[in-house]
């Protein structure tokens, strides 16, 4: 397993990193999700990302249960805070409050006395930028994280955020988006932002939520059991590459992935992984086995003359344009 600055922090992290978003708590019984990640120890990731709204907050007692009894300055464990995690008013979203409560909350559920990063999952609009970041200078400066970082934030949001963490003297080092061979929109105003900040990127979804495995062919019905065919595993963002010409294209894929030595799940994730500003590629899996083999994609570099012939096959289908991210924003809190 390579590993890589996060950023131009020092910290260090796999360039796979480990995540339970879909699976722990809900899709996957507990003594699977604990063999997973005995697969990603032995695959050598170090690092483990999730969030305390992830399976109703029970997918962080999970990864905490199953973590127990490792060398803790070892792992690199990161969580998120902003999505509803109870029935109050206060039970959401970026205020003071709710991050004290929550960071607090965190900890308990993954047994630990910090995590290396904590990230904002959202921004929030209804609460100003300066109490967020004030509420996550007290965190920091408590020692409950090292590290700040933001998941699925614009560029203008990044940048006032950095303006104020750098006042206080906080280390704001990671974006977290969405991005894969077809989805994009990170490219045009995120990762030169967060190149000239000093910020890395924890890319989630690299394989397109399995969309870049090849298993849904064009003209046909997803397979059941797939993830396409579970609303409660991602299946309405699926639907967005479920389009021919998007699923013939991941098919024209595979000789390049063949090629390379490669599956085309790992092809997808070492794509990802050609970008300079990215850190880390989140993969999640159901089985032991995929964690393993998604591992393998860690350290692979592609020619330039292959990723111009990936382009020439994926770029015309894949999502570029800001204004279709509409679904990744909340609206504002009443």
């Amino acid at each position: 397993m390579e590993h890589r600055f996060l950023g131009r922090s020092g910290l260090l992290i796999s360039e796979i990193s480990y995540g339970n978003w879909l699976t722990h708590g809900s899709q996957v019984e507990e003594d699977a999700a604990t063999a997973c990640v005995r697969a990603a120890l032995d695959a050598g990731i170090t690092t483990f990302d999730t969030a305390d709204v992830y399976a109703e907050t029970r997918a962080e007692s999970v990864l905490g249960r199953a973590l127990k009894g490792e060398r803790r300055e070892g792992l690199e464990i990161f969580t998120k805070v902003y999505w509803p995690t109870g029935p109050g008013k206060n039970d959401r979203g970026l205020s003071r409050k709710h991050i004290r409560e929550s960071i607090d909350n965190s900890l308990r559920r993954l047994q630990t006395d910090y995590v290396d990063l904590y990230q904002a999952h959202r921004f929030d609009v209804s609460t100003p930028l300066e109490e967020t970041m004030s509420a996550f200078a007290d965190i920091v400066h408590s020692g409950k994280a090292h590290y700040i970082g933001v998941s699925e934030w614009t560029a203008d949001q990044i940048r006032r955020a950095h303006a104020l963490a750098t006042e206080l003297r906080i280390p704001l080092v990671s974006s977290q988006p969405q991005y894969s061979m077809l989805w994009r929109i990170i490219e045009g105003e995120v990762i030169p932002t967060s190149q000239e900040l000093g910020l890395g990127q924890i890319v989630w979804s690299p394989i397109a939520q399995g969309v870049l495995t090849g298993k849904y062919l064009p003209g046909q019905q997803p397979p059941e059991g797939s993830r396409a065919t579970d609303e409660k595993g991602g299946a309405s963002m699926i639907s967005r590459f479920l389009r021919d010409d998007v699923l013939d294209a991941v098919q024209r894929l595979r000789p390049l992935a063949d090629e390379a030595g490669l599956s085309l799940a790992q092809l997808a994730i070492a794509w990802v992984l050609q970008n300079p500003n990215v850190s880390s590629a989140i993969v999640g899996a159901s089985r032991p086995e995929q964690v393993g083999e998604n591992a393998k994609a860690a350290g692979v570099k592609l020619d330039a003359g292959l990723l111009e012939r990936i382009d020439e096959i994926v770029a015309p289908v894949a999502v570029t344009d800001p204004a279709q991210v509409a679904a990744n924003v909340p609206p504002a809190r009443s």
